[in-house]
């Protein structure tokens, strides 16, 4: 293989010395990139961090602390109040996505008529070491159904039947009888 071997870029691809050149000028701008930094940081810190004053006693130094601890609160109130309002909003992007997600609805795949009979069912549920069978019709129970005699008159039940049997002591006696 081509990678096997062991070849540098000095051996194929590069005259004498342009390795070494390569790497000096590589080296500068290294160097100077580290410089940059540090003098961005410098410049960056005498721009927002003033020198403290420290040619006070110790009253103006507890001063400056206390100033120093109120803009320490005031930061940490801003970035609490940032992260509730980030909170806020995430979870209303939440609750707005399960909005749509409902008005869009779960689509349903269209089911599949299957035909199969009992004894198929059983045999794919039961596998095919248990050969049993069963007649479900067979155990469905028979519902008759009982038709109440009713004479009607003009489609009401006629009230005046069950006002005359039950009229008089005959109607009574019968009463008492049935039960």
């Amino acid at each position: 293989m081509f990678w096997s071997s062991r070849v540098t870029c000095s051996d194929t691809f590069s005259p004498p010395g342009l390795q070494s050149l390569m790497l000096a000028i590589a080296k500068d701008l290294l160097e100077k990139e580290a410089a940059d930094l540090i003098t961005e940081k410098a410049a960056f810190i005498a721009e927002n961090c003033p020198a403290p004053v420290m040619s006070g006693g110790v009253p103006e130094l507890q001063e400056m602390l206390k100033k120093l601890a109120q803009t320490i609160d005031k930061v940490d109130e801003e970035r609490y109040d940032a992260e509730a309002k980030v909170k806020k909003t995430d979870k209303e992007i939440e609750d707005l996505r399960m909005k749509v997600v409902e008005i869009q609805g779960i689509k349903k795949p269209a089911l599949k008529k299957v035909r199969m009979s009992a004894d198929a069912m059983l045999a794919a549920l039961l596998g095919t070491k248990h050969k049993a069978s069963m007649d479900f019709r067979a155990n469905l129970k028979e519902v008759k159904k009982e038709v109440k005699e009713e004479v009607r008159v003009g489609g009401i039940g006629d009230w005046r039947k069950n006002v005359d049997e039950q009229a008089g002591m005959d109607g009574r006696k019968k009463k008492f009888e049935t039960a």
